[in-house]
């Protein structure tokens, strides 16, 4: 090893199609998504006391190679739209193949992990999940479905939950737009 520093590295993440690197073609489906989406949103779920609103961010950045980076955190909002406390949080990667087939790998710090499998298709994406992952203390999760749909500068997010031996229903929604100069 020599004692001189080390040269930048000429490869970053984006999250914009126009900037370099420039996107793999594999991501042409899901370019949409690239950016900083922001919004508000809904939950409820049977093992929850009653329903909750919350604030949601997501990011989705590229490096020129086939996958996302994707990154979301939410905070719960008390009645007057305060934020109350963290929500929930996670982050991990959307792998395209070909013809519009995605691949996702998505965790969560409160211990579970999930694979999920799906397709990419005129603003629409949606995933199932193929395996969930869980450390021996988190919550009992069996699937989750999740659907991101652009239209119009917007981005509906639905999120269908299966976990502590309810069955697959409806868990959260939220409607995100980007807040800067780089809306797609």
């Amino acid at each position: 090893m020599s004692d001189a520093a080390a040269p930048p590295y000429p490869y970053g993440e984006t999250d914009r199609p126009d900037a370099a690197p420039a996107p793999h073609p594999l991501l042409a489906p899901v370019l949409g998504l690239l950016g900083a989406w922001h919004g508000r949103g809904r939950g409820g779920y049977p093992t929850i006391d009653g329903e909750f609103t919350y604030a949601q961010e997501v990011t989705f950045t590229h490096d020129g190679r086939p996958f996302l980076r994707y990154e979301a955190r939410a905070w719960l909002l008390g009645a007057d739209d305060t934020p109350l406390r963290p929500a929930a949080r996670e982050s991990g990667w959307f792998r395209l193949r070909p013809e519009g087939r995605i691949e996702a790998l998505i965790t969560q710090p409160t211990g579970i992990a999930e694979i999920a499998s799906g397709h990419a298709a005129d603003g629409t994406v949606t995933l199932a999940t193929d395996t969930v992952a869980l450390t021996p203390t988190a919550k009992k999760v069996e699937a989750t479905t999740r659907r991101y749909v652009i239209t119009d500068g917007t981005l509906e997010f639905t999120h269908e939950l299966a976990a502590a031996g309810e069955p697959l229903q409806h868990h959260l929604s939220a409607h995100l737009t980007h807040p800067g100069p780089h809306n797609h």
